[in-house]
């Protein structure tokens, strides 16, 4: 009987040349939800452009576009090799942090209600950190395939990563922008901790940094505002409280079934960021208790699909893909959460979106870059499944020869 002993090199070559599939499930949940955020957005933001005299379809027309951006920056981040990306991570993580330094550059960053968040580009301006989340997932990614053991047996090994995302939220803190800025810490956090790091550690430098996080939620008068009215916005309902109160009215008039598609009273001028921030508001109203049951469950199953590729990863030994695909899930679900929280009354308002389903150019396309380096993990876990299947076919046929 012949023995077959394969090389890593030759089964390297076994694992590019086999074919491999993108998730269907992924394309359609991500499909499902983008669909369901042009809905939303051509019925929420009607009111808000003819009001503001630019058009009905205005902001409609811009989220076509912006997807349509997203759908080609998707198709990138699936042709892109995980190989080059984990080796390219120093220099993204340098990216990342140009792109927040550049919004205080004058005439570079623009000023918008008070925040230097966006970046001009031409007529149109880019919220960096949109693309810094999916930047600092890479190189996390990366950073705990090289040090997972230092992770896994030493507190200082947990505190690098979870230092390099402080500096970062401190640059978010300075914009200021502290919503995106527990986000990363959240994302960044969950990743160490799938990464293999010690509850106990995690624990410590919690604690360590709960007095700094305190000193910083309640350090300006703005936040500790939205705190106070989060807690009771009927106390000033026209004043401090006005957004949340509005967004309840909505949620509490659609009940079970809603009012009907594009019969929202509360998108009329009463409810702000009815486009933006609370469009589940909005369809809340439009489309009642099951329309918010459905958005919930297709982000769990988006969610949990990413998590399963991920662990199917890891089970391939595949570490850098599993890891991207815990924090892209990380991320959306996370910051999907904190959006339908707000919404709801149930976190403290944030000026967060909810991926794929509010406007926004820059959320928009950065939630689809994600998805797409998402379905690149599964094609590349599907690639490896089907070389290890070819490879055990090969041995049997081997093993029969007389």
């Amino acid at each position: 009987m012949l023995l077959f002993t394969p090389t890593s090199e030759n089964q390297a070559q076994r694992i590019d040349s086999a074919p491999g599939r993108f998730d269907p499930w992924l394309i359609v949940l991500a499909c499902a939800l983008a669909s369901l955020g042009l809905v939303m957005v051509a019925s929420s933001s009607i009111a808000v452009a003819d009001g503001e005299h630019i058009g009905a379809f205005y902001y409609l027309k811009r989220h076509l576009v912006f997807l349509a951006i997203g759908l080609t920056a998707a198709l990138v981040a699936t042709r892109t090799d995980l190989g080059w990306l984990e080796r390219q991570a120093p220099l993204l993580l340098l990216l990342a942090a140009l792109l927040l330094a550049l919004v205080f550059v004058p005439m570079i960053g623009a000023r918008i209600n008070g925040a230097r968040r966006w970046i001009r580009l031409g007529p149109f301006g880019f919220q960096s950190v949109e693309a810094v989340k999916v930047l600092l997932v890479v190189y996390m990614s990366s950073y705990l395939v090289r040090h997972r053991e230092n992770l896994q047996t030493h507190l200082l090994g947990v505190i690098k990563p979870l230092g390099i995302a402080a500096l970062f939220a401190g640059l978010l803190l300075a914009q200021p922008d502290f919503g995106s800025a527990t986000l990363l810490m959240a994302v960044v956090m969950g990743m160490v901790w799938l990464g293999g790091a010690r509850l106990r550690d995690l624990a410590i430098l919690a604690a360590a940094a709960l007095p700094l996080v305190g000193w910083i939620a309640f350090g300006q008068d703005y936040r500790v505002k939205r705190l106070t009215s989060f807690l009771d916005p009927w106390a000033d309902p026209f004043k401090d409280g006005f957004q949340l109160t509005q967004a309840l009215i909505a949620v509490g008039r659609g009940e079970w079934f809603g009012v009907g598609l594009g019969g929202s009273v509360q998108k009329l001028f009463y409810l702000p960021e009815a486009h933006t921030d609370f469009i589940l508001a909005v369809l809340a109203e439009e489309l009642g208790f099951a329309g918010i049951v459905l958005v919930l469950v297709l982000f769990a199953a988006l969610v949990g699909r990413g998590f399963v590729i991920g662990m199917r990863a890891l089970e391939q030994n595949r570490h850098f893909a599993a890891f991207c695909a815990f924090g892209v899930s990380l991320m959306i679900g996370l910051q999907a959460l904190v959006s339908i929280g707000v919404n709801l009354g149930v976190l403290p308002t944030k000026g967060l979106t909810l991926p794929l389903i509010s406007s926004g150019g820059s959320s928009v396309i950065m939630t689809c870059a994600a998805i797409g380096l998402l379905l690149r993990v599964s094609y590349e876990v599907s690639r490896a499944d089907n070389a290890m299947m070819a490879l055990v076919e090969e041995r049997q046929a081997i093993g029969v020869r007389p």
